[in-house]
């Protein structure tokens, strides 16, 4: 039964792959004059549900958009919690110049503090009310990584919120997660290379087949996790995604074309409508196909 304060809590707190990121104009960036005819964006409830990251929002009032941000930076990222399951869907946010300086360390927990606090913008009512990855097996997988976001001390700690979590086994995490994090915050995310990276990033948690499992304590493992990375710059913009099976194994020696999918493919497995808010023929255009040397994938 939905709770009947949800549809107002969905109006108060709800309110991503293509890239120009190459110099090689034979990779086939999508730089043509566009029109602005855009039939799938998002309701401007929000300014924030405008933004180039956000993909569709679900039109039900079993989810919430979570926008948290901070006086320095604006918008940190950007979630979307499945209440009945008690699980993020997707994080988005944003690299850029302004957002990438490394200017504090990773947040620490104090004494007497979690490392992993509940999300204050989440009604208790729909999150767990005690840490439910202690002692589960898997690690805490940051959505939205910490390394991304050391530009403030504030913006660091909201990333360790438990709705920026999913649950990875370590080897995965730590491995081949690790290292599409490191392409994406460190090979991609140059002056010279972006004006702006938009990424969406999650695990699968709306299809059966495509979970893992449940715990004893409620935390669904997703079976897939993904990426979705626009970059757009002076030549225009480009689309690459992700597409990984979460193993306990440690794959991190594999090469990352192989887990390179197009934006349309990643779509059709996940059912999430990436980067709706561009005009649709460039939606189009871009989305359908994928150049990895373009991103520097051979």
């Amino acid at each position: 039964m939905r709770h009947p304060l949800l549809p107002l809590l969905a109006a108060i707190f709800c309110t991503l792959a293509l890239c120009g990121c190459g110099e090689d104009d034979d990779d086939n960036p999508v730089n043509r004059a566009s029109s602005s005819r855009n039939v799938n964006a998002n309701p401007a409830i929000r300014p924030e549900y405008k933004r180039l990251e956000m993909p569709r929002v679900r039109n039900d009032n079993n989810n919430l958009v979570v926008v948290h941000s901070t006086p320095e930076y604006g918008v940190n990222y950007i979630l979307e919690w499945d209440c009945q399951k008690k699980s993020q869907r997707w994080s988005c946010y944003t690299l850029d110049r302004k957002n990438s300086p490394k200017n504090v360390s990773r947040w620490y927990a104090g004494s007497g503090e979690s490392q992993y606090p509940r999300d204050p913008d989440i009604p208790s009512a729909y999150t767990f009310a005690e840490d439910p990855y202690y002692r589960s097996g898997y690690d805490h997988g940051h959505i939205c990584p910490s390394y991304d976001r050391l530009n403030s001390k504030e913006a660091n700690i909201q990333t360790f919120y438990l709705s920026n979590m999913q649950p990875q086994r370590n080897l995965f995490n730590a491995g081949l997660w690790l290292k599409m994090e490191n392409i994406v915050s460190s090979t991609w995310n140059l002056d010279k290379l972006r004006d702006t990276l938009y990424v969406c990033k999650g695990g699968t948690i709306d299809n059966p087949e495509q979970v893992l499992l449940t715990t004893n304590k409620g935390l669904l493992v997703p079976r897939y996790f993904y990426m979705a990375v626009l970059c757009k710059n002076s030549q225009g913009y480009k689309a690459i995604g992700f597409w990984v099976e979460h193993l306990n194994e440690d794959h991190s020696l594999d090469n990352l074309i192989d887990y390179v999918v197009s934006i349309d493919k990643l779509e059709s497995l996940t059912g999430i409508d990436f980067f709706c808010n561009l005009p649709d023929d460039v939606e189009e255009e871009a989305e359908k196909m994928v150049y990895p040397s373009a991103w520097g994938l051979k």
